[in-house]
């Protein structure tokens, strides 16, 4: 009997977002039913977007992208998840996730995800001069004593995204195998 593991992948505001049928088509050749949910921004950028891929993600994933807190009477759309993907991460959540702030749905997940005990993996996508701030080391090495597998690579040659020159990110060296190889096998 096969059962259905269920993915949140859930997406911030960084040029990956815009490629987001790549993760959700590989997760799925691996089994996984994919829920998509978008911080309010990422969801404005692809709202803004002439080219309109919302349509299409809800057609691929199967289910309506969430991207805000449902009323108290609403009924939950999405399954539950057996396990979380944050990518791409931005520093801007990390930050927030990290001192358990949940002022967004993305943030609300991702802060209860530590509480069920959640598989979580967490690849960022940020540039070197955000990465050499302090807070970052500390937010990262948060969430990783918290058990959530985060994908950045350190000084010790550790598997992972490699922060970027500022304005000089390439979208497409974006390791979203890195991110799905971080994921439960079920």
């Amino acid at each position: 009997m096969t059962t259905t593991r269920t993915l949140y992948l859930i997406a911030c505001a960084a040029p990956p977002a815009l490629r987001l049928a790549v993760p959700i088509r590989t997760a799925q050749a691996a089994g996984w039913d994919v829920c998509l949910i978008l911080t309010p921004t990422a969801h404005r950028w692809h709202t803004d977007d002439p080219a309109g891929h919302l349509s299409d993600l809800r057609t691929l994933t199967g289910h309506p992208i969430r991207y805000e807190y449902k009323l108290p009477s609403g009924r939950d759309v999405l399954p539950k998840p057996d396990a979380l993907l944050v990518a791409p991460l931005t520093n801007n959540t990390l930050h927030k996730w990290a001192h358990g702030i949940s002022d967004t749905l993305a943030l609300g997940l991702l802060t209860e995800g530590i509480g069920l005990g959640l598989p979580t993996a967490a690849l960022p996508y940020w540039n070197a001069a955000q990465a050499r701030h302090p807070a970052v080391r500390r937010s990262v090495a948060e969430l990783r004593a918290a058990g959530v597998t985060v994908l950045l690579a350190d000084e010790h040659g550790g598997p992972g995204f490699v922060p970027h020159e500022p304005r000089h990110g390439n979208v497409n060296a974006y390791p979203w195998e890195l991110a799905l190889a971080a994921l439960p096998d079920g």
